[in-house]
């Protein structure tokens, strides 16, 4: 009766409970980069007083750091240690 269950809920394998879809990653991936973007732009505008080129450093750090994120989570995706 437990497979019942768990089958009728979507939870018939392991795998499903604690594997995250590339769709997930690319939305974490965008939000987390936002935060860091605004980051970045305000802290540059701070220091260089100069709002184009605070959103010229934030620009580069966005696509940069966006990529780097998304290849970095889905590594750690095949990783099992700690699953």
């Amino acid at each position: 009766m437990g497979n019942v269950i768990h089958s009728e809920v979507g939870l018939d394998t392991e795998e499903q409970a604690s594997s995250e879809n590339i769709k997930r990653s690319l939305v974490k991936t965008i939000s987390w980069r936002a935060v860091g973007t605004i980051t970045t732009v305000a802290i540059s505008y701070i220091i260089t007083g100069t709002m184009a080129l605070a959103f010229s450093i934030g620009g580069i750090e966005l696509v940069s750091k966006m990529v780097l994120y998304f290849f970095h989570e889905r590594a750690w995706e095949k990783i099992k240690w700690g699953k």
